[in-house]
């Protein structure tokens, strides 16, 4: 998994009833764009996270996947 900066985490739910999360990536801190990465989510809270295969990269407004 790469990103960059700006771009959008998708972090779908991994129980029944749990709701996918979106989080704007504001930080890069592996190398190459590999995790892990500090996000914002849209509440303002901040956090670090190592992304699972459960989570998908998109470009800022859903323009794409990575």
């Amino acid at each position: 998994m790469r990103a960059n900066t700006g771009d959008e985490l998708l972090m779908h739910g991994r129980v029944v009833g749990q709701q996918d999360r979106t989080a704007t990536i504001v930080e890069v801190m592996g190398a190459r764009g590999e995790p892990p990465y500090r996000v914002r989510f849209d509440d303002g809270h901040e956090a670090v996270v190592s992304p699972g295969p459960d989570s998908v990269v998109q470009e800022p407004h859903g323009q794409g996947q990575r």
